[in-house]
């Protein structure tokens, strides 16, 4: 099977769609992994079956995954196998239900008074300040932060949307301290050799920081940071349409998670035990 060939035209596919350049990253990996599972087994796509197909997907170890790979098989077939039946019978997964056990606003403090380095104290503000994702963090620029409308624009983020977040008040002497020490240019934060920093130094920063801050009995990882921002606006009482357009979520569905994980709303609620003489 000529699996270069395969993958040169998926990625032609999905920039005809518009497609981010970092789902086509994704998916054309997946497809690879997906193509080189059945090298041996079928010389051209169109020869693997539907029953292989589902036998590759349960392979994954989550739910997350199998979904994942769907997604990139479904486009492939429909776009570059022109077999857009191939797998209508395959559904996705049910979601699993799991919430993030989220750092409370202590917990963030205490990360943020054993940061001793301006750049990474940059990192983790930018992060739980606007709830960005790593990737929108690496690819902020210097020309998206508009200081006279206090806004940060996210430009081509997930889905290749664009959309804005506030720039806090507080951050912009940080900023302007870290730019007259490292004097990075274009981006927000250059790489050591490179114009951009790297996702593995991001979490590297975050988890550094979590040990420094004593945090040992929660898994801190980069994009907690977002959903303890958002989660913490829940608690402060940011209404939830609000913070859908700040996260960019298609759905508000998607965004009503954190109220959900907000500790303060649940314990709250007073319980019927309360009207009890035990």
């Amino acid at each position: 099977m000529n699996i270069g060939k395969y993958i040169k035209q998926y990625s032609e596919d999905l920039r005809l769609k518009n497609y981010a350049d970092s789902t086509i990253s994704n998916y054309c990996s997946q497809i690879e992994i997906f193509l080189k599972y059945f090298d041996k087994t079928a010389s051209k796509p169109s020869e693997i079956s539907e029953k292989q197909i589902k036998a590759w997907l349960l392979q994954s170890k989550t739910i997350n995954s199998r979904k994942h790979r769907l997604s990139a098989v479904k486009l492939f077939y429909a776009l570059t196998g022109k077999q857009p039946l191939k797998l209508k019978h395959i559904e996705y997964p049910r979601s699993e239900k799991k919430l993030p056990v989220v750092l409370s606003k202590a917990e963030i403090q205490r990360m943020f008074s054993a940061c001793e380095n301006l750049k990474h104290k940059v990192i983790l503000s930018l992060l739980y300040a606007c709830g960005l994702r790593v990737s929108e963090l690496l690819n902020l620029k210097w020309a998206n932060i508009d200081r006279s409308r206090m806004i940060i624009n996210i430009i081509a983020a997930k889905g290749n949307k664009d959309r804005q977040v506030m720039l806090p008040e507080n951050l912009i002497p940080i900023l302007e301290n870290y730019w007259r020490a490292y004097k990075s240019k274009e981006y927000v934060l250059n790489g050591q050799y490179s114009l951009q920093y790297s996702e593995t130094s991001v979490n590297q920063v975050v988890k550094q920081l979590a040990r420094k801050a004593g945090i040992n009995n929660k898994r801190v990882y980069t994009h907690l940071m977002r959903h303890c921002s958002f989660t913490h606006m829940v608690e402060s009482g940011v209404d939830i349409n609000l913070i859908q357009k700040l996260a960019g979520h298609a759905n508000v569905k998607t965004t009503a998670i954190y109220t959900h994980i907000s500790h303060n709303l649940i314990s709250s609620i007073r319980s019927p035990l309360e009207d009890i003489r035990l």
